[in-house]
């Protein structure tokens, strides 16, 4: 998709239903412990290939040497150790020791304190809250993950994103003969309120057989702190508007993911045009917003928001 340049005025001011078992982490481990049996049979299982843990099928070769079913069929049938034909040798053994252990969660560095029966483990990881983000970056496959500050660092230092700071904004969207392009996404813009970050996204593309425009919010966190925030979208002129209030969407959740459920402000070509003014033959278009914190009211159970940043 086209990246185009936007023209900014800033205001400065998601498996089966099946439970998990897990339990909490000991919070002071033993400090005398040194390398313990599961740790070290953990070791056992990692696949000398993809270093993933290995579950069933585990194939080994003639020699003992083992890998997982997915690099198995990615090595051309030779043991990636010893270069002897695999065979379809299972190792079963290690199988079954599998299916005794309890270990850490892979985010376990990154702050998760779970332990998880082996073969629940991957469920919960999945999920996990400690798991690294996505480059919520539009308009380019980005692989980059981390967490949440090195994610803010990449997108201003590799990207070159517009950063600001406060709960409000106004951007002017600009775009030479908008009807001749069906599919388009401007510079992402990341604001910088409460503590959190926020991404804006605005882009063109075909709703069924409609051209349309879409500005929509993400935050940069789990679904559940989402939900502690709104924002408002706002666009419009000559005597006419059209407003959006909504949660902002989690970064765990696709920039299509979002644009595909149509959760975001979304204005039909033509009214774009005439929001634009002039000849229409050029789209002029002024989006303003705000975001805001919701606070529950502990006597009355009721939320009220909070624009102090």
């Amino acid at each position: 998709m086209d990246v185009d340049n936007i023209e900014c005025v800033s205001s400065s001011d998601g498996m089966e239903d099946e439970e998990i078992q897990s339990h909490q982490f000991p919070s002071k481990p033993n400090n005398n412990m040194g390398l313990t049996p599961a740790t070290s049979v953990h070791e056992l299982l990692e696949c000398p290939v993809c270093t993933n843990s290995m579950y069933p099928p585990i194939h080994q070769c003639h020699n003992g040497h083992t890998l997982c079913s997915t690099c198995k069929t990615r090595v051309q049938n030779r043991c990636p150790t010893c270069r002897q034909e695999l065979g379809d040798i299972r190792c079963l053994a290690l199988e079954k020791v599998a299916e005794s252990l309890e270990l850490p969660c892979r985010y376990f560095s990154s702050g998760c304190p779970e332990i998880f029966p082996y073969y629940s483990k991957l469920k919960h990881e999945a999920l996990c809250n400690f798991r690294p983000y996505n480059c919520p970056y539009a308009g380019s496959e980005c692989s980059v993950t981390g967490d949440i500050p090195f994610v803010v660092t990449h997108l201003r230092d590799d990207h070159k994103v517009d950063m600001h700071t406060g709960y409000t904004f106004n951007h002017r969207y600009v775009k030479s003969n908008p009807r001749e392009v069906e599919n388009a996404t401007w510079m992402l813009t990341v604001f910088h309120c409460f503590g959190q970050y926020f991404c804006l996204h605005f882009e063109a593309f075909q709703l069924g057989m409609a051209p349309v425009y879409m500005a929509f919010l993400r935050f940069m966190g789990d679904e559940a702190d989402a939900r502690n925030y709104s924002y408002s979208l706002e666009v419009g002129a000559n005597g006419r508007k059209l407003t959006w209030e909504g949660t902002p969407r989690s970064i765990r959740d696709s920039h299509r993911k979002v644009r595909d459920s149509h959760d975001g402000l979304i204005i039909q070509r033509n009214m774009a045009l005439f929001f634009s003014g002039g000849d229409r033959k050029e789209l002029k278009l002024r989006v303003t917003g705000k975001i805001w914190k919701e606070q529950q009211n502990p006597e009355a159970g009721v939320c009220f928001p909070n624009l102090c940043s």
